[in-house]
Protein backbone atom coordinates (compact mmCIF):
# COMPACT_ATOMS: atom_id res chain seq x y z
CA UNK A 1 0.00 0.00 0.00
CA UNK A 2 2.88 2.26 0.54
CA UNK A 3 3.37 2.65 -3.36
CA UNK A 4 -0.41 3.92 -3.46
CA UNK A 5 0.27 6.31 -0.58
CA UNK A 6 3.06 8.20 -2.28
CA UNK A 7 1.27 7.81 -5.42
CA UNK A 8 -1.88 9.80 -4.00
CA UNK A 9 1.08 12.16 -2.46
CA UNK A 10 2.41 13.21 -5.73
CA UNK A 11 -1.32 13.51 -7.36
CA UNK A 12 -2.39 15.50 -4.56
CA UNK A 13 0.96 17.95 -5.30
CA UNK A 14 0.92 18.08 -9.05
CA UNK A 15 -2.56 18.02 -9.10
CA UNK A 16 -1.96 22.70 -8.45
CA UNK A 17 -0.16 22.52 -11.73
CA UNK A 18 -2.86 24.23 -14.09
CA UNK A 19 -1.57 22.35 -17.14
CA UNK A 20 -2.44 18.62 -15.54
CA UNK A 21 -4.88 16.32 -15.90
CA UNK A 22 -4.91 13.60 -12.80
CA UNK A 23 -6.70 10.04 -13.71
CA UNK A 24 -7.34 7.35 -11.78
CA UNK A 25 -7.71 3.71 -13.78
CA UNK A 26 -8.63 0.18 -13.11
CA UNK A 27 -7.87 -0.52 -16.78
CA UNK A 28 -4.31 -3.16 -16.94
CA UNK A 29 -1.49 0.14 -16.60
CA UNK A 30 0.38 -1.44 -19.86
CA UNK A 31 -2.82 -0.86 -22.07
CA UNK A 32 -3.70 2.70 -20.34
CA UNK A 33 -0.51 3.69 -19.86
CA UNK A 34 0.23 4.21 -23.34
CA UNK A 35 -2.83 6.08 -24.38
CA UNK A 36 -2.74 8.79 -21.85
CA UNK A 37 1.15 8.84 -22.96
CA UNK A 38 -0.12 9.80 -26.19
CA UNK A 39 -2.29 12.16 -25.05
CA UNK A 40 0.55 14.23 -22.90
CA UNK A 41 2.30 14.18 -26.53
CA UNK A 42 -0.12 15.19 -28.47
CA UNK A 43 -1.71 18.02 -25.67
CA UNK A 44 1.13 19.13 -23.83
CA UNK A 45 -1.19 18.59 -20.95
CA UNK A 46 1.20 16.37 -18.22
CA UNK A 47 -0.75 12.98 -16.95
CA UNK A 48 -0.99 11.90 -13.34
CA UNK A 49 -1.91 8.50 -12.95
CA UNK A 50 -3.25 6.16 -10.39
CA UNK A 51 -3.25 2.19 -11.42
CA UNK A 52 -5.04 -0.43 -9.03
CA UNK A 53 -3.62 -3.89 -8.83
CA UNK A 54 -4.68 -6.71 -10.62
CA UNK A 55 -5.67 -8.88 -7.35
CA UNK A 56 -8.08 -5.69 -6.17
CA UNK A 57 -8.89 -4.58 -8.94
CA UNK A 58 -11.51 -1.93 -9.60
CA UNK A 59 -12.59 -1.69 -5.75
CA UNK A 60 -9.03 0.00 -4.58
CA UNK A 61 -9.35 2.94 -6.94
CA UNK A 62 -13.94 2.57 -6.42
CA UNK A 63 -12.69 3.39 -2.57
CA UNK A 64 -10.11 6.01 -2.74
CA UNK A 65 -12.90 8.13 -5.17
CA UNK A 66 -15.49 7.64 -2.21
CA UNK A 67 -13.17 8.82 0.64
CA UNK A 68 -11.96 12.00 -1.32
CA UNK A 69 -15.65 12.43 -2.55
CA UNK A 70 -15.64 15.92 -0.25
CA UNK A 71 -12.03 16.85 -1.33
CA UNK A 72 -11.79 15.32 -4.91
CA UNK A 73 -8.06 14.63 -5.99
CA UNK A 74 -8.73 12.99 -9.13
CA UNK A 75 -10.76 14.60 -12.43
CA UNK A 76 -11.09 11.50 -14.60
CA UNK A 77 -11.89 8.21 -13.65
CA UNK A 78 -11.45 5.22 -16.53
CA UNK A 79 -12.88 2.04 -15.56
CA UNK A 80 -12.50 -1.54 -16.97
CA UNK A 81 -16.00 -1.76 -17.23
CA UNK A 82 -19.31 0.26 -16.40
CA UNK A 83 -20.29 -1.18 -12.66
CA UNK A 84 -17.85 0.99 -10.32
CA UNK A 85 -18.66 4.09 -12.83
CA UNK A 86 -22.68 3.30 -12.35
CA UNK A 87 -22.18 3.10 -8.11
CA UNK A 88 -19.81 6.57 -8.10
CA UNK A 89 -22.78 8.34 -10.13
CA UNK A 90 -25.24 6.52 -7.59
CA UNK A 91 -22.51 8.08 -5.05
CA UNK A 92 -22.71 11.33 -6.07
CA UNK A 93 -19.43 11.06 -7.30
CA UNK A 94 -19.45 12.11 -11.07
CA UNK A 95 -20.43 14.53 -12.61
CA UNK A 96 -22.58 14.77 -16.22
CA UNK A 97 -20.62 15.32 -19.50
CA UNK A 98 -21.04 14.28 -22.90
CA UNK A 99 -17.56 13.89 -24.96
CA UNK A 100 -18.00 15.10 -28.93
CA UNK A 101 -18.15 11.55 -29.98
CA UNK A 102 -20.86 10.17 -27.90
CA UNK A 103 -23.16 10.08 -30.09
CA UNK A 104 -21.69 7.47 -32.20
CA UNK A 105 -21.58 5.02 -28.99
CA UNK A 106 -24.63 2.66 -29.12
CA UNK A 107 -27.07 4.02 -26.32
CA UNK A 108 -26.15 0.39 -24.48
CA UNK A 109 -22.61 1.51 -23.38
CA UNK A 110 -23.54 4.90 -22.23
CA UNK A 111 -25.33 6.22 -19.10
CA UNK A 112 -28.38 8.52 -20.44
CA UNK A 113 -27.55 11.41 -18.21
CA UNK A 114 -23.86 11.88 -18.96
CA UNK A 115 -22.10 10.51 -16.05
CA UNK A 116 -19.94 7.93 -18.23
CA UNK A 117 -19.48 7.36 -21.76
CA UNK A 118 -18.39 3.47 -22.79
CA UNK A 119 -15.29 2.83 -25.44
CA UNK A 120 -13.18 -0.48 -26.24
CA UNK A 121 -15.13 -3.69 -25.08
CA UNK A 122 -13.89 -7.13 -23.46
CA UNK A 123 -16.07 -9.59 -23.68
CA UNK A 124 -16.83 -12.79 -20.90
CA UNK A 125 -15.52 -16.10 -22.33
CA UNK A 126 -14.21 -19.55 -21.73
CA UNK A 127 -10.21 -19.44 -22.03
CA UNK A 128 -9.31 -23.89 -21.97
CA UNK A 129 -6.39 -25.62 -22.67
CA UNK A 130 -6.27 -27.98 -26.55
CA UNK A 131 -4.05 -30.65 -25.17
CA UNK A 132 -6.44 -31.56 -22.14
CA UNK A 133 -9.66 -30.40 -24.32
CA UNK A 134 -10.68 -31.62 -27.52
CA UNK A 135 -13.47 -29.10 -29.91
CA UNK A 136 -16.06 -31.37 -29.01
CA UNK A 137 -15.47 -31.78 -25.42
CA UNK A 138 -16.64 -27.95 -24.80
CA UNK A 139 -19.70 -27.31 -23.43
CA UNK A 140 -22.32 -24.68 -25.20
CA UNK A 141 -23.46 -23.21 -22.17
CA UNK A 142 -21.32 -22.08 -19.13
CA UNK A 143 -24.21 -23.83 -16.89
CA UNK A 144 -22.68 -27.54 -18.04
CA UNK A 145 -20.18 -26.65 -16.09
CA UNK A 146 -22.47 -27.86 -13.23
CA UNK A 147 -22.07 -31.17 -14.41
CA UNK A 148 -19.82 -34.04 -12.78
CA UNK A 149 -17.43 -34.20 -15.85
CA UNK A 150 -16.25 -30.96 -15.09
CA UNK A 151 -15.34 -31.92 -11.65
CA UNK A 152 -12.41 -30.01 -10.62
CA UNK A 153 -11.60 -29.35 -13.96
CA UNK A 154 -12.99 -24.92 -14.17
CA UNK A 155 -11.11 -21.60 -12.63
CA UNK A 156 -12.46 -18.58 -12.17
CA UNK A 157 -11.27 -15.07 -10.46
CA UNK A 158 -12.31 -14.05 -6.93
CA UNK A 159 -15.78 -12.96 -7.71
CA UNK A 160 -15.42 -9.71 -5.08
CA UNK A 161 -13.54 -7.89 -7.48
CA UNK A 162 -12.88 -6.70 -11.39
CA UNK A 163 -14.70 -7.93 -14.15
CA UNK A 164 -15.92 -11.23 -12.37
CA UNK A 165 -18.29 -9.40 -9.92
CA UNK A 166 -19.56 -7.72 -13.01
CA UNK A 167 -20.32 -11.22 -14.98
CA UNK A 168 -21.42 -12.83 -11.83
CA UNK A 169 -24.28 -9.73 -11.13
CA UNK A 170 -25.38 -9.84 -14.73
CA UNK A 171 -25.62 -13.75 -13.99
CA UNK A 172 -28.17 -12.74 -11.20
CA UNK A 173 -29.56 -9.97 -13.78
CA UNK A 174 -30.74 -12.33 -16.71
CA UNK A 175 -30.97 -15.46 -14.94
CA UNK A 176 -32.62 -14.15 -11.45
CA UNK A 177 -31.41 -14.62 -8.07
CA UNK A 178 -32.39 -18.26 -7.00
CA UNK A 179 -31.10 -19.79 -10.65
CA UNK A 180 -28.09 -18.00 -9.87
CA UNK A 181 -27.75 -18.97 -6.45
CA UNK A 182 -28.53 -22.49 -7.48
CA UNK A 183 -25.71 -22.44 -10.63
CA UNK A 184 -23.17 -20.87 -8.39
CA UNK A 185 -23.69 -23.36 -5.50
CA UNK A 186 -23.12 -26.28 -7.69
CA UNK A 187 -20.26 -24.75 -9.45
CA UNK A 188 -18.25 -24.29 -6.03
CA UNK A 189 -19.55 -27.94 -4.99
CA UNK A 190 -17.78 -29.57 -8.58
CA UNK A 191 -14.52 -28.30 -7.53
CA UNK A 192 -14.48 -25.27 -8.53
CA UNK A 193 -11.25 -23.47 -8.33
CA UNK A 194 -11.04 -19.86 -7.18
CA UNK A 195 -7.96 -18.17 -8.07
CA UNK A 196 -6.92 -14.50 -7.25
CA UNK A 197 -7.30 -12.95 -10.75
CA UNK A 198 -7.88 -13.27 -14.65
CA UNK A 199 -4.59 -13.10 -14.98
CA UNK A 200 -4.13 -16.25 -12.77
CA UNK A 201 -6.62 -18.26 -14.84
CA UNK A 202 -5.60 -17.28 -17.93
CA UNK A 203 -1.47 -18.58 -16.45
CA UNK A 204 -3.15 -21.42 -14.86
CA UNK A 205 -4.95 -22.83 -18.22
CA UNK A 206 -2.14 -22.10 -20.36
CA UNK A 207 0.52 -23.98 -18.34
CA UNK A 208 -2.04 -27.36 -18.24
CA UNK A 209 -2.68 -26.94 -14.67
CA UNK A 210 -6.57 -26.36 -15.40
CA UNK A 211 -8.51 -27.45 -18.22
CA UNK A 212 -10.90 -24.51 -18.22
CA UNK A 213 -11.81 -21.21 -16.93
CA UNK A 214 -13.90 -17.89 -16.91
CA UNK A 215 -11.89 -14.87 -18.14
CA UNK A 216 -11.78 -11.45 -20.29
CA UNK A 217 -11.38 -11.66 -24.31
CA UNK A 218 -8.10 -9.45 -23.16
CA UNK A 219 -6.32 -12.12 -21.12
CA UNK A 220 -7.14 -14.42 -23.91
CA UNK A 221 -5.64 -12.66 -26.63
CA UNK A 222 -2.49 -12.13 -24.33
CA UNK A 223 -2.26 -16.20 -23.83
CA UNK A 224 -3.28 -16.86 -27.36
CA UNK A 225 -0.53 -14.66 -28.21
CA UNK A 226 2.10 -16.72 -26.09
CA UNK A 227 0.93 -20.33 -25.97
CA UNK A 228 -0.38 -22.13 -29.30
CA UNK A 229 -2.07 -24.79 -26.74
CA UNK A 230 -4.81 -22.37 -25.80
CA UNK A 231 -8.50 -21.80 -26.96
CA UNK A 232 -11.23 -19.89 -26.55
CA UNK A 233 -14.93 -19.76 -26.97
CA UNK A 234 -18.01 -17.67 -26.29
CA UNK A 235 -20.50 -19.49 -24.45
CA UNK A 236 -24.28 -19.29 -24.97
CA UNK A 237 -24.35 -17.96 -28.46
CA UNK A 238 -28.02 -19.59 -28.69
CA UNK A 239 -28.68 -18.78 -24.72
CA UNK A 240 -28.12 -15.54 -22.55
CA UNK A 241 -25.58 -14.57 -24.41
CA UNK A 242 -21.61 -12.79 -24.00
CA UNK A 243 -21.44 -10.40 -21.37
CA UNK A 244 -19.97 -7.60 -22.75
CA UNK A 245 -18.19 -5.33 -20.78
CA UNK A 246 -17.20 -1.60 -22.19
CA UNK A 247 -14.45 0.66 -20.61
CA UNK A 248 -16.20 3.93 -19.42
CA UNK A 249 -14.80 7.06 -18.37
CA UNK A 250 -16.35 9.86 -16.10
CA UNK A 251 -16.07 13.49 -15.17
CA UNK A 252 -15.17 13.51 -11.47
CA UNK A 253 -17.70 15.89 -9.53
CA UNK A 254 -15.78 18.95 -8.87
CA UNK A 255 -12.66 17.84 -10.34
CA UNK A 256 -9.60 20.40 -9.46
CA UNK A 257 -8.92 20.33 -13.54
CA UNK A 258 -12.49 20.04 -14.65
CA UNK A 259 -11.48 21.41 -18.45
CA UNK A 260 -8.42 19.83 -18.88
CA UNK A 261 -10.75 16.47 -17.81
CA UNK A 262 -12.75 17.29 -20.43
CA UNK A 263 -10.07 17.24 -22.61
CA UNK A 264 -9.22 13.53 -21.64
CA UNK A 265 -12.67 12.47 -22.22
CA UNK A 266 -12.84 13.81 -25.65
CA UNK A 267 -9.74 11.92 -26.27
CA UNK A 268 -10.48 8.51 -24.91
CA UNK A 269 -13.91 8.71 -27.07
CA UNK A 270 -12.22 8.58 -30.20
CA UNK A 271 -11.12 6.27 -33.30
CA UNK A 272 -7.70 7.16 -32.94
CA UNK A 273 -7.89 5.13 -29.07
CA UNK A 274 -10.13 2.86 -30.46
CA UNK A 275 -8.04 1.65 -32.89
CA UNK A 276 -4.62 1.53 -30.81
CA UNK A 277 -6.58 -0.53 -27.84
CA UNK A 278 -7.70 -2.88 -31.00
CA UNK A 279 -4.05 -3.46 -32.04
CA UNK A 280 -2.15 -4.02 -28.49
CA UNK A 281 -2.02 -7.13 -27.07
CA UNK A 282 -5.56 -6.78 -25.49
CA UNK A 283 -7.62 -6.52 -28.80
CA UNK A 284 -10.29 -4.84 -27.47
CA UNK A 285 -13.38 -4.43 -29.70
CA UNK A 286 -14.27 -0.85 -31.17
CA UNK A 287 -17.57 0.69 -29.77
CA UNK A 288 -17.20 4.03 -32.34
CA UNK A 289 -19.04 3.54 -35.66
CA UNK A 290 -16.26 3.19 -38.36
CA UNK A 291 -13.15 1.95 -36.52
CA UNK A 292 -12.35 -1.61 -37.71
CA UNK A 293 -9.78 -3.48 -35.88
CA UNK A 294 -7.44 -5.58 -36.94
CA UNK A 295 -7.64 -9.30 -38.35
CA UNK A 296 -8.84 -11.29 -35.67
CA UNK A 297 -10.57 -8.64 -33.42
CA UNK A 298 -14.58 -9.58 -33.31
CA UNK A 299 -17.00 -6.61 -34.41
CA UNK A 300 -19.54 -5.51 -31.43
CA UNK A 301 -21.87 -6.64 -34.32
CA UNK A 302 -20.39 -9.92 -34.80
CA UNK A 303 -21.13 -10.99 -30.94
CA UNK A 304 -24.45 -12.06 -29.54
CA UNK A 305 -24.25 -9.60 -26.18
CA UNK A 306 -26.28 -10.41 -23.04
CA UNK A 307 -28.75 -7.93 -22.96
CA UNK A 308 -28.66 -6.69 -19.75
CA UNK A 309 -29.15 -3.59 -17.70
CA UNK A 310 -25.66 -2.35 -16.62
CA UNK A 311 -27.35 -0.14 -13.92
CA UNK A 312 -29.54 -2.98 -12.32
CA UNK A 313 -26.41 -5.09 -12.25
CA UNK A 314 -24.07 -2.67 -10.85
CA UNK A 315 -27.49 -1.99 -7.69
CA UNK A 316 -27.40 -6.06 -8.06
CA UNK A 317 -23.68 -6.49 -7.13
CA UNK A 318 -24.36 -4.54 -3.48
CA UNK A 319 -27.28 -6.94 -2.88
CA UNK A 320 -25.32 -9.78 -3.21
CA UNK A 321 -21.58 -9.39 -1.94
CA UNK A 322 -22.72 -10.85 1.27
CA UNK A 323 -23.81 -13.94 -0.33
CA UNK A 324 -20.48 -13.87 -2.40
CA UNK A 325 -18.20 -13.48 0.72
CA UNK A 326 -19.98 -16.79 1.99
CA UNK A 327 -19.64 -18.48 -1.34
CA UNK A 328 -16.03 -17.89 -1.30
CA UNK A 329 -15.62 -19.51 2.23
CA UNK A 330 -17.45 -22.38 2.09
Amino acid sequence: MKWILMAVLMVSSCSRNKNVVVVYTSEDQQFSQPVLKDFEKETGIQVKALYDTEETKSTGILNRLIAEKNNPQADVFWSGDPMRSILLKRKGITASYTPKNAQNIPKLFKDKEGHYTGFSARVRALIYNKNLLSKDQLPKSILELTDPKWKNKVAIANPLFGTTSFHIAALFIVMGDEKAKDYLLKLKANGLHILKSNGDVRRKVASGQIPIGFTDSDDINVALLDHKSVGFIYPDENGIGTLVMPNTVSLIKGSPNNQNAKLLIDYLISKKVELKLAQMECAQIPLLAGVHGPKGVLSIQSIQSMKIDYEAAAIKLTEILGFLKQWIED
